[in-house]
């Protein structure tokens, strides 16, 4: 139970107890198993007591009535330090994807005794305005000069068509949604599993208690514009690896940026990687997380 809302978080873990932790940190609106099952047991084979978790408003983990509850993304970065609590952790290797990296990034800023080793996939530098950007690529509005690069025309294109379609009326319209979605994250370098991508949408889809509750994720950042504060990467002292695609559709070049901004980052680019975990970049990427996080 989390604070004075008694918010329950779905988590599970696998590897052996005495093991050194990882604890997989996933993105906004998404859920702990983006994490493929087969990445996590490659970290587990290899020694880790590896855990993922449900965001506050994503699939098992409890939903929140915003408009009465309303909470922030220091909230829910909050709740990975809760998530560690309750697992019995008083620090962890910190895994982190997309927005999981910011999280990841402030947590080693606020609290480095609690971060052994921070790794951001996909993932932008910390109070540079990602979502900023996002949003003037949408609107169609010129990036100032000195943003962070804007994503992918295709990403660009998809998100606006989305906007502009009516909600999906059906569990397989909503699949099919979810499908089309994860194609464009997925980007262009490596191919598509259509069949693959079917099986994950629709565990993703039947597990959730609420689809349309991972919105307030958004509600969240806009209630707290000033969540990410602006030219602290040079305090991380945590070991850094930063992961980036070649073919990264959503924030493509940010990697390297935060590998620059924190001391002694090492930046690992896996060619064909866009924004999604697909079992080609498995066995690289786990090898690269394993020797990052050996002790």
């Amino acid at each position: 139970m989390l604070g004075d809302m008694q918010i329950t978080l779905w988590s599970e873990e696998f590897g052996a107890a005495t093991d050194a932790p990882i604890l997989l940190v996933m993105g906004s609106m998404s859920q702990g198993v983006l994490w493929p099952d087969a990445f996590v047991g490659r970290l587990a084979a290899g020694g880790r007591r590896v855990i993922r978790y449900d965001h506050r408003d994503t699939g098992r983990s409890d939903t929140v009535d915003f408009d009465r509850d309303p909470y922030t993304w220091e909230d829910i970065k909050d709740d990975v330090l809760r998530v560690m609590d309750a697992h019995g952790l008083d620090s962890a290797h910190l895994v982190c994807h997309s927005a999981g990296g910011l999280l990841g990034q402030l947590l080693a800023v606020e609290h480095p005794e609690r971060v052994r080793t921070l790794t951001v996939i996909g993932s932008s530098p910390l109070g540079e305005g990602e979502g900023t950007v996002l949003v003037r690529a949408l609107m169609g509005e010129p990036q100032p000069a000195g943003s962070l690069p804007e994503p992918a025309p295709e990403f660009v294109a998809f998100y606006r068509q989305l906007m502009a379609a009516p909600p999906p009326a059906d569990r397989r319209e909503r699949v099919e949604s979810m499908i089309a979605e994860q194609r464009v994250l997925h980007g262009t370098g490596l191919p598509f599993d259509e069949d693959d991508a079917r099986r994950l949408q629709e565990r993703v889809h039947d597990r959730a208690r609420d689809l349309a509750a991972a919105a307030n994720h958004r509600r969240a950042a806009m209630a707290r514009p000033d969540f990410e504060p602006v030219g602290r990467l040079p305090e991380i002292t945590a070991p850094t690896l930063v992961v980036e695609g070649t073919h990264e559709p959503v924030k493509p070049g940010h990697g390297a940026l935060v590998a620059e901004r924190i001391p002694g980052a090492r930046l690992l680019t896996i060619k064909g990687l866009g924004h999604t975990l697909p079992a080609e970049v498995h066995e690289e990427l786990a090898a690269a997380v394993l020797a990052h996080t050996a002790e």
